[in-house]
């Protein structure tokens, strides 16, 4: 038989961990709840905007002289002068001498030439004379009709084209002594000068090299499909040139003047010529455009009308996402008219002031809710102001 104390030791014991385990959970706390988890994805938007465009296309070019002329000697002799500006970099206008060839033969050439004419002159009067004295006895002789031969109508004609001859000659000899002077033919830069003070020529010598400074001209290369942004085909419209000169950027404006109407057949492009008045600024006082420039050519182009532009990689399959009034998912389908490097123009699909989504989306469906990050501020803000108040509640 178990003794009292074996008994009532047990219920003591198991009393006192009861007791324990109670006090125990009265000092815990009871677990905070954790406030729901928002998955509602966010996004970057941009408003949409329409503005009025014209298409520009681009190119490039290497500015070259519309004219450039190699200068020869038209006859021979020795160098006797050549001109201060007439040196590589010089410039000089229309007429200017640029060298001179000895011209003693060839005024003495002249002198023969005017020596043959009084000659010729003279021998026509002599049978002219003749001719009348011969009708004169012809019909002193005779009252029948005279022959040509009798009024020495040969020999006048013989003398006559001597005279035509000597005339040749002096037109001849002047031409030759006229070209013993070397002008510019137009207003020009120098590129090269053959010649030395001394030196002599003969007829089709190389004396010089020269580029025309009224007018600079481009050839600007162009895809055939950047030629649909053009307006008839691009010929008269204006062009705006962008190049370095003394280390900064600098811009000129010029006109397409023409296509060179086939497509090259290496590079399968078609050229436009540009051109420019007065490169050098000679006779106005903007900026140089020397000639082997290489720059940059924006050709004006086509009216687009009103139209919106976007980055490239917003378009899935035609499709761009939006963001409505109720911040859900729509997709709408644009037209896009034209790709600008990065970015495309639309010109319809999307009303001015559609929220465009730009960020990413990892899983999107349409229809599903969006969020901005403004929107999660305004939440946490709320969290933690309603965080503060039960605080305060407890105390």
């Amino acid at each position: 038989m178990a003794t009292k104390k074996q008994i009532i030791l047990p219920i003591i014991v198991l009393g006192i961990g009861i007791a324990g385990l109670v006090g125990i959970s009265a000092l815990k706390k009871p677990p905070e709840e954790k406030p729901a988890v928002d998955t509602t994805p966010l996004v970057s938007i941009e408003a949409i905007e329409y503005k009025p465009m014209t298409f520009s296309v681009s190119s490039y070019g290497v500015v070259a002289a519309k004219y450039d002329t190699e200068l020869v000697s038209q006859v021979s002799g020795e160098i006797i002068y050549l001109a201060d500006a007439f040196v590589k970099g010089g410039f000089v206008k229309k007429g200017d001498v640029l060298a001179k060839i000895d011209p003693s033969d060839y005024e003495a050439g002249l002198l023969d030439a005017q020596a043959n004419i009084a000659s010729s002159k003279a021998n026509m009067v002599q049978e002219r004379a003749n001719a009348e004295v011969a009708l004169r006895e012809w019909a002193e002789i005779t009252s029948s009709k005279p022959t040509d031969l009798s009024l020495r109508k040969p020999q006048l004609a013989q003398e006559l084209a001597k005279l035509k001859s000597a005339e040749a000659g002096l037109l001849r000899a002047q031409r030759d002594l006229e070209r013993t002077i070397i002008r510019a033919p137009y207003d020009a830069l120098i590129s090269s000068r053959e010649i030395g003070l001394g030196a002599y020529v003969t007829t089709g010598s190389k004396i010089g090299h020269v580029y025309n400074t009224d007018t600079a001209e481009i050839r600007l290369p162009l895809a055939d499909k950047e030629m649909q942004y053009l307006d008839q085909k691009g010929t008269h419209a204006e062009v705006r040139i962008v190049g370095n000169f003394a280390g900064s950027k600098q811009q000129w404006i010029g006109k397409i003047v023409r296509s060179e109407g086939v497509v090259d057949s290496k590079s399968r492009m078609t050229y436009l010529v540009a051109e420019i008045d007065d490169p050098y600024g000679l006779n106005t006082d903007k900026n140089e455009l020397r000639f082997g420039t290489y720059v940059t050519a924006y050709v004006e182009g086509s009216n687009a009308g009103n139209v919106a532009i976007i980055p490239r990689h917003l378009i899935v399959n035609g499709l761009v996402a939006v963001m409505d009034n109720d911040k859900t998912l729509r997709y709408k389908p644009v037209t896009i008219i034209r790709q600008e490097g990065a970015n495309v123009v639309i010109s319809e699909g999307l009303e001015s002031g559609m929220q465009v989504i730009t960020s990413a989306l990892d899983y999107p469906l349409e229809g599903m809710k969006l969020a901005l990050p403004e929107d999660k501020v305004l939440q946490q803000d709320s969290v933690e102001t309603d965080k503060n108040e039960l605080a305060m509640e407890g105390k």
